[in-house]
This record gives structure tokens, C-alpha cells and sequence, in this order.
């Protein structure tokens, strides 16, 4: 039993060798003691921050197949994510009703995911912004309540539809610099429409839209049009990561021809320019608490790496000297190194690149007053010199109801066509 024993201490002597190239007396072996739990609460918070693997979804490359089959069996820090792109998707299919289903999920879920234990872990230190449940940038989150919006007017609500443009602009509303606080034009300019049809008064949010339009002149509220079409162009912002630690977030579009567009319907024709930009929008986007935590997490993780390393050097110099107080606490310093170190590796200031990422760059407006029955509308795509973009024309039959009713059109430049609406 006896050489049991010690022939376990051996091997214990044995596999502490091949980590350093003296062993430590007994003295030094009960000071790392002490070190123990702090090195294992280190690894633990080490394994904490790695993500953990996940079967991938093969994907089709179409977001009507793709996205249902993501939403169900993906990850659902995702689910949030998967429904905008998908009901971007759907709207431009005229698929509405696949499109309201999911931007009413999206819409009511936005209020209260900022608070769950995903996103609370994601604040810590030691979990990667991606691994909180998905709700956006404040640009992707005012879209979904744009989108949805747009559909309870095709549906005859406009008062909902109202409600949907104010609440997009409130998400809009953290701006660190104040200017830029709530300054989407178009989202004004819908809301005091819908207060006009609904025979109130639209006068101050037109005067705030006017105030608010960067890149075209809106048009008077006009309540014998009964022709609402909303147009959206070009491809939207996407993020990425830069800096030592992938911690500053950023945003850039892919250049785009298109800048505006021309309608005709019967024996008019209206150009419809640019309201409000996408890019601009998300560049402009207020301070988060969330900036200067990843700026801490990356300030973190450099100050305990770099303590680590000294820590460590040190620590190894003197415990090879032949004085045994210095022994004591060169071990300290080695444990104390190695602490830092395995902290700093489970550090995570990555910032969240995760984009709703078929968003438009553009959002645009016009109406008309049509009679009831059916007409052919014809919207052709300009860039910025006024030339057509004739690959992306589209035709849409309209079927002007006779009861008075509003029609809404929702046109994008990737639409199906032609449509009958």
C-alpha cells in the first residue's frame, strides 16, 4: 500500500514536470494551492465563452423555404432574424399573409427580448454579443414596424397603420446626438396621412416630415388620393467588425444605380425620389449602453493579457532562483499569470454582425387619385441621371375599389412582376 502511494506521489511529481522545469518544494506546492480554485473558476469561465456547435441547416437560396425551415429548427437567438429577412422576402412576392404572420411575431417580440437572460449574459465579459436573442439595430427595428405598417393600411386599418409608423419612430429615438432622434420623414409624413384620411389633423407631422427630408420634396396630403404606393430601392446597410478585437461595429451598402422612380398609370406620369435613406439612417444610430461595454470588453481583455504575460515571466524567473522566499512567490506570480491569461482567452468583445440583410437602401412615396376599376401601373427605375434601369420595370394591374377605401401598393425594386393588386 505504502509504495502504492508513493508511486502515485511520483507520477504526480511526473506530470507536474512536464508543465515546468523544476518542481515546486512543498511550501510553494501549498501557496498554489491557495491559487486552485481561482485557476478553476478561469477555466470554467474559459469553456462558458465557447459557443457551442450546431448541426447547420442547409439553405436553398430561396428565404420562402429557407426561412420558415430556420424559424422552426434553427437556433432561436435567430428565430428574431429569420422572420424580418423572410417577410422582406414575402412582401415582395405579394405574399402578404406569410409576411403578417411574421412581422407580427416581430413586432410584438421586440418589446421584451433586451431583457432576457441571453441578452444579460451577452453584457458580461465572458459571452460574445452573438449569443443574445436577435432584435436589431434601431434602423432594422423601425423596418419591421414600417413593413407592418404598410400592411394593416392594405388591410383598411389605417389607424393601426399609424400606430405602427409612431412606434417605428420611438425605436428611432435613442440618438446620442439629438438631430438625428426620430428623423425618418417618411414615417411622419404616413402618420399624419392616416390622421388626414381619418379626417383629423396631419399638419404638424407633414411640417416635421418637411423638416425631416434630406433628398426629395414630399408631396401635400392629398384625401381624394385613393392610389397609396410605397417604394423601396437598392440594397440596404449590412455590418461588420473592426478593431483589435473585432469590438467596433460598422456598417456599409453595396453601390446602388438606382435613385429614384417614375410612374405612369393611365395618361400621367410621376417621379417618385428618395424620402428617406437606410444608410444614413443606421451610420446615424444613437449611443447603446452596448458601445461602451464592448469598448470595455476589449480594454479588459487587453489589460489581463498583457498582466498575465508579465505575471507569468516573472513568476518563472524567480522561481527558478535558488532562495526560497523568492521560490514562493515566483509560483504565486505563475499562478496568478496563468489566471489572467485563461480569463483574458474567455474574454469576448466581438461585436454582433448578424444583419437583416435583403433590407432596401431607399424608401419613397407617391398617390393618385384613380377612378374604380381596374388600370395598369408601369414603375420604371432610374439612377441618379435620370436614365431607366429597364431590367427593373415592373407592371402591376390595380383593381381600384368602389367603396372608397384606400388602395396601398408596396413596389420594390426586386418585386415580382407582373402583379395584379
Amino acid at each position: 500500500m505504502n509504495q502504492l502511494t508513493q508511486s502515485h506521489k511520483d507520477a504526480k511529481t511526473q506530470r507536474v514536470s512536464v508543465f515546468f522545469p523544476f518542481a515546486p518544494s512543498p511550501v510553494c506546492a501549498s501557496a498554489l494551492k491557495l491559487f486552485a480554485p481561482a485557476a478553476s473558476l478561469a477555466v470554467l469561465l474559459f469553456l462558458a465563452g465557447c459557443a457551442t456547435s450546431q448541426p447547420k441547416i442547409p439553405l436553398t437560396g430561396d428565404l420562402l423555404i429557407d426561412g420558415p425551415r430556420m424559424i422552426a429548427e434553427g437556433p432561436p437567438k435567430d428565430k428574431l432574424l429569420w422572420e424580418y429577412r423572410t417577410a422582406a422576402a414575402a412582401m415582395r412576392l405579394g405574399n402578404y399573409p406569410v409576411a403578417k404572420e411574421y412581422l407580427d411575431d416581430a413586432v410584438n417580440s421586440i418589446g421584451g427580448i433586451s431583457t432576457d437572460q441571453s441578452a444579460k449574459l451577452a453584457r458580461s465579459y465572458f459571452h460574445p454579443e452573438s449569443t443574445k436573442r436577435f432584435i436589431g439595430e434601431p434602423y432594422e427595428r423601425v423596418m419591421a414596424f414600417y413593413y407592418r405598417g404598410i400592411l394593416y393600411w392594405m388591410d383598411g386599418e389605417p389607424d393601426n397603420a399609424r400606430a405602427c409608423f409612431l412606434s417605428a419612430q420611438i425605436q428611432d429615438a435613442d440618438a446620442e446626438k439629438h438631430e438625428y432622434a426620430a428623423d425618418y420623414a417618411i414615417l411622419d409624413y404616413l402618420a399624419g396621412l392616416a390622421t388626414t384620411k381619418l379626417n383629423g389633423d396631419g399638419s404638424d407631422a407633414f411640417d416635421r416630415a418637411e423638416k425631416e427630408s434630406r433628398l426629395s420634396k414630399l408631396p401635400p396630403y392629398n384625401r381624394d388620393a385613393n392610389v397609396l404606393i410605397l417604394l423601396e430601392f437598392g440594397a440596404g446597410p449590412v455590418k461588420y467588425a473592426t478593431g483589435q478585437y473585432h469590438e467596433e461595429l460598422h456598417f456599409r451598402t453595396m453601390p446602388t444605380p438606382v435613385r429614384a422612380a417614375v410612374l405612369k398609370v393611365d395618361d400621367r406620369t410621376m417621379l417618385a425620389g428618395a424620402v428617406d435613406d437606410l444608410e444614413f439612417q443606421a451610420t446615424t444610430r444613437g449611443g447603446r449602453v452596448m458601445d461602451h461595454v464592448l469598448g470595455n470588453k476589449a480594454v479588459f481583455k487587453t489589460a489581463t493579457d498583457v498582466a498575465g504575460t508579465a505575471a507569468i515571466i516573472g513568476g518563472a524567473i524567480a522561481a527558478s532562483s535558488g532562495n526560497h522566499t523568492s521560490q514562493n512567490v515566483g509560483w504565486g506570480l505563475l499562478a496568478a499569470g496563468l489566471v489572467a491569461k485563461l480569463v483574458s482567452a474567455a474574454t469576448t468583445p466581438a461585436a454582433d454582425t448578424r444583419s437583416w440583410d435583403n433590407l432596401p437602401r431607399f424608401l419613397s412615396f407617391a398617390d393618385i387619385a384613380l377612378p374604380p376599376g381596374p388600370h395598369v401601373l408601369t414603375v420604371e427605375f432610374q439612377d441618379g441621371a435620370g436614365r431607366q434601369l429597364s431590367n427593373l420595370t415592373k407592371t402591376i394591374t390595380i383593381n381600384v375599389p368602389a367603396d372608397g377605401k384606400d388602395k396601398v401598393l408596396f413596389i420594390s425594386d426586386q418585386s415580382s412582376t407582373p402583379q395584379t393588386i
